[in-house]
C-alpha cells in the first residue's frame, strides 16, 4: 500500500528551453576553451620568437665587441 504512483514524464516548453540553453552554453564553453588553447599556442610561439630576437641582438653586440677587441690587439 505504500506504493507511490509513477507518473509519466512529459516535456514542457520551459524544460525544453532550459535543455536547449544548457546545450548552447556547453557549445560556447567548448569553443571558448578551444580559442584559449589556440591563443596560448600563439603566445608561446611569439615568446619563442621574442627570445630568438633577444639572443640575436645580444650575439650581434658581442660579435661587434669581440671584433673591436681583435682590431685593437694585433
Amino acid at each position: 500500500m505504500s506504493e507511490v504512483p509513477q507518473f509519466e514524464r512529459f516535456e514542457c516548453a520551459p524544460g525544453l528551453r532550459l535543455q536547449a540553453h544548457e546545450r548552447v552554453s556547453a557549445i560556447h564553453h567548448e569553443n571558448l576553451l578551444h580559442r584559449l588553447d589556440r591563443l596560448e599556442e600563439m603566445m608561446e610561439r611569439l615568446e619563442r620568437r621574442l627570445w630568438l630576437t633577444v639572443y640575436g641582438v645580444v650575439a650581434v653586440i658581442l660579435a661587434q665587441g669581440v671584433q673591436s677587441f681583435l682590431v685593437v690587439q694585433p
